[in-house]
C-alpha cells in the first residue's frame, strides 16, 4: 500500500475513533435508520467519502474502488452502518455499469456530496442468484429481499433481469436479523412504473460486492485481535497475565497470520478488479472465501479469550460475533470459476 493510501486510511480511522465509538455505535441502532445520521455527513464533508468512486465528470473524487473500499474496511473495525457500502459502493458501482450518461450526470452529484444515498434492490427470497423483481415492459412487480440502505434511501435502483431500473417502492419493511449493526430491508414493487436506465451486469457488481465486504470483514477481524489481545494483556489469572499464557500466545499468533494473508488476498482482489485482469474472478473467490473464514475464526476465538463477558450485552465481541456469521451469508458464497485449459 502506497504512503498516500496509508495517510488516506489513517485519516479515516481518526475520524472514526473521535465520532463512532462503541457508545455512538450502539445509539445508532435505536434510529429509524439505523445509523448515525450525522457520522455520514462528517465523512462525506471532511473526505469526501461518498465521492471516492464517482468519477470526476459527474461531481465525484474519481479515485475509484481502491480508495472506497479502504473506507469499508475502516467501517468494518467500528461496525457503523453508514450507507458506503449500499450506496457509495454498490449504488455508484450498478449506475456506473449500466452506461447511462444521462442518469449518472443528473444522481451521481448529489450522492457524491452525501446528499443522495442510493438502495440497490436486488436478491429474491432465496439470495442473490436470481432477482425478487420482474420486469413487464417498464413496470416491476415483486420483492427484493436483503437490501441494504433502504429505509432512508432517497433513490432506488431495481436490479432485473431485464436490465437496471430506477422506481419508487411500493413498501419498504426493515426487517429483523441476527445482526443488529446492519439494517436491510424488503423492498416491495407491486406493479410500479420504473424507469430502465441500461442494462445490468451482476456478475461484475457481485464481484464488487464480494470483494468490499471481504474488505469489511478483514477489518473487523483485525479489531477484533486488537482489542483480544489488549484484554490478554491486562486480564490477571494465577497471578499473571493470560496474555503470557504459551497457548494463548499460539493461538493468537495463528490468528494474526490468518488475519494478515486475508488482508493480501483482498488487495489482490482490488487490483485485479481495478485492472480488469483475467484472474479478477479467482482473486475475487479467494478474498471472499479466505474473509470470510478469517473473521468467523477470530471473532469466535474473540468470545472464547475474552471469556463470560464477551457474551454480555455491555461489550462489544458478541456484536463482532453476530456480524461475522452475517457476512457469511450477505451476497451469496462465492463459487470458485471454472478452470479453462
Amino acid at each position: 500500500m502506497s504512503d498516500e493510501l496509508q495517510d488516506f486510511r489513517a485519516s479515516v480511522r481518526a475520524l472514526l475513533t473521535r465520532h463512532a465509538d462503541s457508545a455512538a455505535v450502539r445509539a445508532a441502532l435505536a434510529t429509524d435508520l439505523g445509523y448515525d445520521e450525522k457520522l455520514w455527513r462528517l465523512l462525506c464533508e471532511q473526505i469526501g467519502v461518498a465521492a471516492l468512486a464517482v468519477p470526476e465528470e459527474y461531481g465525484g473524487a474519481g479515485a475509484g474502488l481502491t480508495e472506497s473500499l479502504l473506507v469499508v474496511g475502516e467501517l468494518g473495525r467500528t461496525l457503523a452502518g453508514v450507507p458506503m457500502l449500499g450506496s457509495a459502493v454498490l449504488g455508484v458501482q450498478a449506475l456506473l455499469l449500466a452506461g447511462d450518461a444521462d442518469t449518472c450526470e443528473r444522481l451521481l452529484p448529489e450522492v457524491a456530496d452525501g446528499t443522495r444515498t442510493l438502495a440497490v434492490s436486488w436478491a429474491d427470497a432465496r439470495g442473490w442468484d436470481s432477482p425478487g423483481v420482474r420486469a413487464d415492459g417498464d413496470v416491476l412487480h415483486g420483492t427484493a429481499h436483503y437490501v441494504l440502505d433502504a429505509a432512508g434511501a432517497t433513490t432506488h435502483l431495481v436490479l432485473t433481469e431485464s436490465g437496471l431500473y430506477e422506481a419508487e417502492p411500493s413498501a419498504v419493511r426493515t426487517i429483523a436479523t441476527m445482526d443488529p449493526t446492519r439494517r436491510v430491508s424488503e423492498v416491495e414493487f407491486a406493479g410500479v412504473t420504473g424507469r430502465r436506465i441500461g442494462d445490468a451486469d451482476p456478475v461484475r457488481l457481485r464481484e464488487i460486492a464480494w470483494t468490499a465486504l471481504a474488505a469489511e470483514q478483514v477489518g473487523a477481524a483485525t479489531r477484533c485481535l486488537e482489542s483480544t489481545v489488549e484484554y490478554s494483556k491486562s486480564r490477571v489469572q494465577f497471578g499473571r497475565p493470560i496474555g503470557s499464557f504459551q497457548a494463548l500466545k499460539h493461538r493468537m499468533a495463528d490468528l494474526y497470520v490468518l488475519v494478515e494473508s486475508a488482508e493480501s488476498t483482498v488487495q489482490a482482489a482490488v487490483a485485479a478488479l481495478v485492472a480488469g485482469s483475467e484472474s479478477a474472478a479467482e482473486d475475487v473467490w479467494v478474498a471472499r472465501t479466505h474473509s470470510t473464514a478469517a473473521f468467523s475464526t477470530v471473532a469466535a476465538e474473540a468470545i472464547q479469550l475474552h471469556g463470560g463477558i464477551a457474551i454480555t450485552w455491555e461489550h462489544d465481541a458478541h456484536l463482532f460475533f453476530k456480524r461475522a456469521h452475517a457476512d457469511a451469508q450477505l451476497f451469496g458464497t462465492a463459487r470458485r470459476p471454472a478452470r479453462t485449459g
